[in-house]
């Protein structure tokens, strides 16, 4: 007769422990206002100010309905998505450039320059401001969306060539010897085998700019002046103004515009994950 030993279980991690109460701990923080947000836009006004962060005794579905009907609503969304989306690919496109050279060429000032571009990472938009507006208005780009598209892309790249550099460096440099021994230019080899390699980076990247770009205040409501052309935060601006007493309708319409940007993060995040973490561990 066979004896079974006894299971012997994994020993008690302290350690696991304390990191899953403050992984709670930062998933309550980050979370409570989103739901409450969700949540408030489906009470009414009056149960709004009673009850703040309890599910709605009465679901005013009619809150979102009477949004998304709205045509203001539609031309917000679709003035952000034309920002967002030029932004995100005027970024890709120079960033990875640009940081394709400094990952793999070598000439006089390349450091220099490097550093000059880091500079960038410690001055925030509000401080370039007053030059930014009278350079875009030499340029004859005011109330447009290249107005808001451009100063967004050069804020963007510091960050976005520092990430996509340090990607491209950590590429087997094999590759790129076999390439240059075969007869392939930089410009094929950045094309033809570069960038479909970077992809988590490159999505890590764009979804970081969109972001900055959805959420961005400050620019738009410097460089636009037309109603027409303003994206979701200007929107919010004016809808509040007009709504200012009814904040269920106020925080319904904020949960419909920060919407899709939470959706692209919830695609996004396997390549963001990945891009983030390439190259961190050396084996």
């Amino acid at each position: 007769m066979n004896s079974s030993s006894p299971a012997v279980g994994k020993p008690f991690d302290p350690a696991a422990l304390y990191k899953g109460l403050f992984l709670a701990v930062v998933v309550v923080f980050v979370a409570t206002p989103l739901v409450a947000t969700l949540l408030g836009g489906f009470k009414s006004l009056g149960e709004l100010r009673t009850n703040p962060f309890g599910l709605p005794q009465v679901w005013e579905w009619e809150n979102y309905a009477g949004i998304l009907r709205s045509p203001r609503y539609w031309i917000l969304l679709r003035n952000s998505l034309v920002i967002s989306s030029l932004t995100v690919a005027l970024t890709l496109i120079v960033a990875s450039m640009a940081a394709f050279v400094f990952a793999h060429v070598r000439f006089f000032g390349s450091a220099m320059l490097l550093n000059y571009i880091t500079l960038g990472l410690l001055f925030p938009a509000a401080t370039a401001i007053l030059p930014l507006f009278i350079k875009v208005r030499d340029l004859g780009l005011l109330d447009s969306y290249f107005g808001v598209v451009l100063p967004q892309v050069a804020f963007a790249l510091a960050m976005s060539i520092l990430l996509l550099r340090r990607f491209f460096r950590d590429l087997p440099v094999e590759l790129l010897e076999a390439a240059l021994v075969d007869g392939c230019s930089y410009i094929n080899y950045f094309r033809y085998v570069t960038l479909p390699l970077s992809r988590p980076i490159l999505a890590t990247v764009g979804t970081i700019a969109f972001v900055n770009s959805w959420n961005a205040y400050l620019v738009p409501l410097v460089m636009l002046n037309s109603d027409e052309r303003y994206p979701w935060p200007l929107g919010i601006m004016i809808y509040q103004g007009e709504y200012s007493s009814e904040w269920h309708l106020i925080l319904a319409f904020i949960t419909l515009t920060i919407l899709p940007t939470i959706l692209l993060f919830l695609l996004a995040q396997k390549h963001i994950v990945a891009g983030l973490t390439a190259g961190a561990v050396k084996g």
